[in-house]
């Protein structure tokens, strides 16, 4: 069978789909990735995969430009003539869903990985990005969304956004199912014993506003205040095209004062929590953060913010704590509980790697969606 995958980076496909992709190599399907260019891409092709790239602008709202992206997208899958199509992330799900529905492609399969910037409570912390635009971005947003996705099969990650779709009649609710995330590579993301010295807390993301990046530093202020003792870092790198992104400025000062530490994009991210005591996302929404599922594999305690996504990883009291959202200070407790309790720590690490085990390896995840790639 051919088949695309469509996403907005080849960071994506890199880091969230590699897997999927090789499982549908090793069946005998024709797997062509589809993506901008970007440092990821020459991965891709050096692992053997076909990779296409599509130039496409995630935040430009010109209708011309944005035209001129479908139009060039529809000549792409004239050409290919793929007999099934998937896309992840909102631009591509959109025109994706328009232009196979325009050439008559019958097999679509989109990904609702995260309602996306648009409807993040917090959106754009900077005030120049919320307000009515925002309220307008959701307005067209969704009126696609209800046209485009009602003859294809839609895949959610957490069961909130789902109902949310479902209770807007944006989708057909017997062509939608949920899959939770991308899975975790339980042997790549395992147990190591915490290192000696102070307790490291990391926040591992994209630093964008919506991902609690202000919380995070905020609680870090007032545990130090306190002289509670111990480093905090942000591990991300900034992500200009995103309306959210947090200034490098703002990082860079960040540093200055000593707050918190930053030690960048980390392309070994199992090194990274082994190096962690405590895992935090205070993030305001999250499809299914990957982050989560893999600190948990390994055996870190996870904190993170008692929202859609982020509540499907985290079992209070079990593998972590769930905290309110936009709450630095109870962030700062929670994060005080688990520096001054190792053996809590340690506890919740268990049983968080018993749980990504049971509940979230790749291989069972890769399974539920070539069973909705069969059902088509």
């Amino acid at each position: 069978m051919k088949i695309i995958l469509f996403a907005n980076t080849d960071w994506y496909l890199y880091n969230f789909r590699l897997a999927l992709a090789q499982a549908l190599r090793e069946r005998g399907d024709q797997v062509t990735l589809l993506s901008p260019n970007g440092p990821y891409a020459a991965r891709l092709q050096e692992l053997g995969f076909r990779w296409i790239q599509f130039p496409m602008a995630r935040r430009n709202l010109n209708p011309l430009l944005e035209a001129d992206t479908i139009l060039r997208l529809a000549d792409l899958y004239r050409r290919e003539r793929p007999e099934l199509v998937h896309h992840f992330t909102v631009k591509c799900v959109l025109y994706g869903s328009l232009v196979s529905r325009l050439l008559g492609i019958r097999s679509v399969v989109n990904s609702v990985t995260g309602l996306g910037y648009v409807f993040t409570e917090g959106y754009g912390s900077p005030p120049k990005y919320g307000g009515s635009r925002r309220r307008w971005l959701q307005r067209i947003v969704k009126l696609f969304y209800r046209i485009l996705l009602r003859r294809t099969y839609v895949i959610f990650q957490n069961p909130d956004d789902q109902a949310i779709f479902i209770l807007n009649e944006l989708v057909d609710p017997q062509r939608a199912a949920l899959i939770r995330g991308s899975g975790v590579d339980i042997l790549r993301f395992s147990p190591r014993p915490e290192e000696e010295g102070l307790p490291v807390v990391i926040l591992p993301a994209r630093l964008l506003w919506d991902k609690g990046v202000a919380e995070f530093v905020q609680a870090a202020r007032l545990l130090r205040a306190e002289g509670v003792q111990a480093r905090f870092v942000l591990v991300g790198d900034s992500d200009p095209e995103n309306p959210s992104s947090v200034p490098l400025a703002q990082i860079q000062e960040w540093e200055r004062e000593a707050v918190i530490e930053w030690w960048g994009w980390v392309e070994d991210m199992a090194e990274a929590y082994a190096k962690a005591h405590i895992v935090c996302l205070p993030s305001y929404r999250e499809g299914l953060p990957k982050t989560l599922i893999e600190a948990a594999a390994c055996g870190r305690p996870i904190i993170a913010s008692d929202v859609p996504g982020c509540r499907e990883v985290v079992r209070l009291g079990e593998n972590g704590l769930l905290v309110p959202s936009h709450d630095p200070f109870a962030l700062a407790d929670a994060i005080r509980l688990l520096i001054k309790n190792p053996t809590l720590r340690q506890e919740m690490g268990t049983r968080g790697r018993d749980i990504a085990v049971k509940e979230f390896p790749t291989a069972q995840i890769i399974a539920q969606t070539l069973a909705v790639y069969q059902s088509l």
